[in-house]
């Protein structure tokens, strides 16, 4: 038995970075999506707060490191967020108003983890939490993904975001009514029982995150159950959002003019005529070919007159300086249409959702664009140019769209920072409904996703990063 331990112990060093591996002792930086962080960390919480107290939340990692110690230590840094409400809800019910308002408690946490994996052993060494500071309600860095917090949850040496079988021990019969009208309205079915025990697991805590989100939420939204309600944060982030986004630096533009006339206090260009109907990218992280495409439909029916529905198909196959389902920047895709000469409709060219050779043709070239700007990132200046020049292309961290059902979202500042943009959209208007002013923005995910089509953003406080890439072709 002893030697089996010392050669689990030999393979687990080997598969550690060679950073660390060649200087026991040294703490060096680990991943913050990583799975053994992220074990790490919902064991920490686990232990630390398994006499319960308070409601429940959302956590994310903001650091982590690891050291060789007669095992494996992980330094991590959490933080955790939470609202306090009045009555508990079950798992599997809908999506509530909190009955407390004003900004959720945020809260620091720091905590050391001790691990010999090879001997099933796992110890919480130190842990310490403190409402955060102002400094680091606004600090920018990428956090790993937002998982629920569950404090009353017993303290299980948990190694997966959802425990499936605790789920299923508890479920409601409400709760499998839910599942059961999710699997017949998107016509889902999984290729056996245990994928479909898995999946209602996710569902089941993809439910409490969902109403947790509510809670935490600063506008008139709901969220509850959508078609992206069986998958993982992790599923979701590489399937249908472009991390590339906020990895990639975007190709210098030149300035947009600013119009001379203040913005008016509406604008949708839906009702004049210049947005086609909503399209879905698929299984594939193609919005910034979609956003583009938005974009440059709107510019050719305010200078030309005629409203045509442009390919993105072209784009993912054609477009040499972006990753086609892997993401895309649209400061590349406007370089891309000038190089090859413009764009086929989307009856010559159409989507398939996956990347093909390039069977552009230039004899089928509906549309070309001149030029492409850069539009300034203040929001009265945005209303104004887009209410007098048509819809923009923009990019916005996604994080509250995945269970996003109808009504203005406002997530809390931190869950939806500007510094971790990833879904390329289209914003083809503004105004106010009652007294929330919002932003109408149109997706790629299909008319049977948010207003039919459509996401309400808050307008006037940045959300979701919403005015750090706005941008728009040039046509003359």
């Amino acid at each position: 038995m002893a030697s089996v331990r010392r050669l689990l112990c030999a393979l687990l060093l080997l598969a550690l970075p060679a950073s660390l591996a060649a200087m026991p002792g040294g703490a060096v930086e680990a991943d913050v999506r990583s799975g053994a962080a992220l074990a790490a960390a919902r064991f920490a919480l686990s232990r630390a707060f398994a006499a319960g107290g308070g409601g429940g939340g959302l956590w994310a990692l903001r650091t982590a490191e690891t050291q060789v110690v007669n095992g494996i230590k992980y330094h991590l840094a959490i933080v955790l967020l939470r609202r306090r409400c009045s009555g508990d809800q079950a798992v599997g019910q809908e999506a509530s108003r909190c009955a407390g308002p004003g900004k959720p408690e945020q809260v620091s946490c720091h905590f050391e983890v001790w691990s010999q994996p090879w001997a099933g052993r796992k110890e919480l060494l130190k842990h310490e939490c403190a409402p955060s500071e102002p400094s680091e309600e606004a600090q920018p860095a990428p956090l790993g993904q937002w998982e629920v917090f569950h404090p009353r949850a017993p303290a299980l040496e948990v190694e997966e975001p959802f425990q499936g079988e605790r789920f299923l021990q508890n479920a409601s019969v409400h709760l499998v009514s839910l599942f059961k009208d999710f699997l017949n309205t998107y016509k889902k079915s999984y290729k056996d029982e245990t994928e479909t025990t898995r999946r209602f697991g996710i569902f089941a805590e993809n439910l409490e995150k969902a109403r947790i989100i509510q809670e935490l939420d600063q506008g008139t939204a709901e969220y509850g159950v959508t078609k992206f309600s069986d998958l993982t944060e992790e599923e979701f982030r590489t399937t249908y959002l472009n991390p590339l986004l906020a990895k990639l630096p975007g190709r210098p533009m030149k300035p947009a003019a600013l119009p001379r006339d203040p913005a008016p206090a509406e604008w949708d260009w839906r009702d004049h005529g210049a947005v086609t109907g909503v399209k879905d990218q698929g299984a594939c992280g193609s919005c910034w070919a979609f956003s583009v495409t938005g974009n440059v439909e709107g510019q050719w029916f305010l200078r030309k007159g005629s409203l045509l529905s442009l390919s993105e198909q072209e784009l993912l196959d054609c477009d040499a300086l972006d990753k086609a389902c892997q993401g895309g920047l649209p400061s590349n895709a406007y370089e891309a249409i000038e190089r090859l000469g413009g764009l086929e409709t989307e009856r010559d060219y159409s989507y398939e959702g996956f990347e093909q050779k390039c069977e552009f043709s230039k004899e089928k070239v509906a549309v070309y664009i001149n030029n492409s700007v850069e539009i300034s990132r203040d929001e009265n200046e945005i209303a104004a140019w887009l209410a007098k020049n048509g819809p923009i292309s923009i990019a916005l961290n996604a994080f509250a769209m995945q269970f996003y059902r109808r009504g203005i979202s406002h997530p809390f500042f931190l869950l939806c920072n500007p510094w971790m943009i990833d879904h390329a959209v289209l914003l083809v208007g503004y105004g106010t409904r009652g007294h929330t002013p919002f932003w109408a923005i149109k997706n790629s995910w299909g008319e049977d996703w948010g207003e039919k089509g459509y996401y309400y953003l808050y307008r006037g406080s940045h959300a979701c990063g919403m005015n750090t890439m706005c941008s728009s072709a040039m046509v003359d």
